[in-house]
């Protein structure tokens, strides 16, 4: 590894190799939790172990040797725009884990899931992939949204981008047909027409009231507060949200008779990402 770091954050040092960036002294990573556990759905592994997926637009190829996250052909301008805040790199989550660790039970859930973290993605992509999600499952989901960036993303550098509301604000529910999206086509292309026309204002949630957040999102033909808040905790950056599906809700019966600890309510949005990863991976049952 060369020997001056390009960028220091935290206690993360950068340094330049090459064409691709390393980030030496992560903590509390794993690429397959975090990128392949229901949050992301464009996502794949390498014969390499390596990562690639599409965001924001462009391509982001990473691996993780130990404590060693590599960046591949990623200037510091883009790690600077685009990808510190994407990986959320300055949230300290050995902090959070022992925060959570005032709770036994949360404690082994968030020992178990420590390697998870909670993406900052684009907030139409997310908005737009949670009503995918509706009832379905992950395999499902990510073939929907190939399909949909296939047929109107633009062409990008290994593949294609998520379409842009404005793109699919005019299309019909028969248009949408070869996605195979069912009941879903029609409620994406309502939320591509409120966000498009301007009814929905994405760009503000991060900092409205949660309450008025949420509502605003329920606004959308679909969206009940589930869909509302995992836009809302993975698009908006609102780490207090709490979305839960079935696991959640199974896990929430099962381990603390339906009330959050209150040690987790500030960063509820990391805890239930830690519980819905231990309940799947657990298969957590009644």
């Amino acid at each position: 590894m060369p020997k001056q770091p390009v960028l220091s954050l935290g206690k993360l040092n950068i340094f330049r190799e090459g064409g691709d960036l390393l980030i030496a002294g992560i903590d509390c990573l794993d690429l397959r939790s975090t990128l392949d556990c229901g949050q992301a759905f464009r996502f794949t592994e390498n014969p390499d172990g390596s990562w690639q997926g599409i965001a924001h637009r462009r391509l982001l190829k990473l691996s993780l040797n130990e404590d060693t996250l590599r960046l591949y052909g990623v200037s510091e301008s883009e790690f600077e725009s685009l990808w510190r805040v994407y990986l959320d790199l300055d949230r300290d989550y050995s902090r959070i884990i022992r925060t959570l660790s005032a709770n036994e039970t949360l404690k082994m859930a968030a020992e178990f899931s420590r390697g998870v973290r909670v993406l900052r993605q684009d907030a139409w992509e997310t908005l737009c992939s949670f009503i995918i999600s509706q009832n379905n499952h992950i395999a499902r989901i990510k073939g929907i949204i190939t399909r949909l960036c296939g047929d109107f993303g633009d062409p990008v550098p290994g593949g294609f981008s998520f379409p842009e509301p404005e793109r699919l604000a005019s299309c019909s529910p028969e248009q949408l047909a070869g996605l195979r999206a069912g009941f879903r086509a029609a409620y994406i292309i309502d939320a591509a027409q409120k966000v498009a026309g301007g009814d929905i204002n994405l760009g503000a949630l991060p900092d409205m009231p949660y309450g008025d957040a949420q509502a605003e999102l329920m606004k959308i033909r679909g969206v009940g507060p589930k869909v509302a808040d995992c836009t809302l905790l993975f698009g908006c950056g609102r780490i207090e949200s709490f979305p839960q599906d079935v696991w959640i809700k199974r896990a929430m019966k099962q381990l603390f008779d339906g009330c959050l600890p209150e040690c987790a309510v500030p960063c509820a949005g990391i805890a239930q990402q830690y519980l819905f990863y231990f309940a799947r991976q657990t298969k957590l049952v009644i």
